[in-house]
């Protein structure tokens, strides 16, 4: 990998309990001469999220944290974060600790080509295993209808992590404010003409009960973001 510098875009809703693991995990992984711009953007948390950002701005004083007055979804605070980035590569980590830092080296090798445009990090290419036969079955269900629609090969359109070059996602007009980005910013990408790299990575998914957000009408969402992105292109 050539040195340059990678844009980490951590958007947070209530996560307390495990946004300073996250950052952490994030400044601690080896990525070799790649430089990290860690930008949190707090979707306007009801709980100790806000404390939690102090205490890591006073850790990491290179961090940039911001916070909305109001929550108003995922794709809002990516999109916030994407506007603040200044590195060569933009990625996304969430802040739950379902995806592991520690497959930033896989996600970024690709990049070493200088064709390679967009690495998404899938799920299924190590099984998906531990998450309910629903998930399963809806995020195979999402990404094959993405696939026929705007002529993919993903096996894991919903996956959170997505690595961009900077200037790809600048160039995409994005309008999605909740989880329903990621099927947008998937198919916008599609159309561009733009080929998506999967490397695989690992998952260890939470359930409801332990704070997971999503929930079955952001299926119906995103399949009504998919269709609306192809009739309207």
């Amino acid at each position: 990998m050539i040195q340059t510098t990678l844009s980490i875009i951590i958007p947070v809703y209530n996560e307390e309990p495990t946004l300073e693991e996250v950052v952490r995990r994030v400044y601690a992984v080896d990525v070799g001469q790649v430089d990290k711009e860690v930008i949190v953007c707090n979707d306007g948390s009801t709980d100790g999220t806000a404390a939690v950002m102090d205490r890591l701005s006073q850790t990491y004083p290179a961090l940039k944290a911001y916070t909305a007055p109001i929550n108003l979804g995922k794709g809002a605070a990516v999109r916030v974060g994407m506007r603040l980035a200044t590195g060569d590569l933009v990625m996304i980590q969430d802040a739950d600790l379902e995806l592991d830092p520690g497959d930033y080296p896989a996600l970024l090798e690709p990049f070493a080509d200088p064709q390679v445009q967009v690495v998404y990090g899938s799920r299924f290419l190590h099984g998906m295993k531990g998450a309910s036969r629903a998930s399963r079955w809806a995020n195979r269900g999402l990404t094959f209808l993405t696939n026929v629609l705007f002529g993919g090969h993903l096996s894991d359109m919903e996956t959170a992590y997505k690595v961009f070059r900077r200037e790809v996602v600048q160039g995409l007009r994005l309008r999605c404010v909740r989880f329903d980005f990621e099927p947008e910013v998937t198919a916008k990408l599609l159309l561009a003409g733009y080929k998506i790299h999967e490397v695989p990575v690992t998952y260890n998914p939470r359930t409801h009960h332990q704070g997971k957000k999503m929930a079955w009408g952001d299926g119906l969402d995103a399949l009504y973001t998919l269709v609306r992105c192809r009739l309207l292109k």
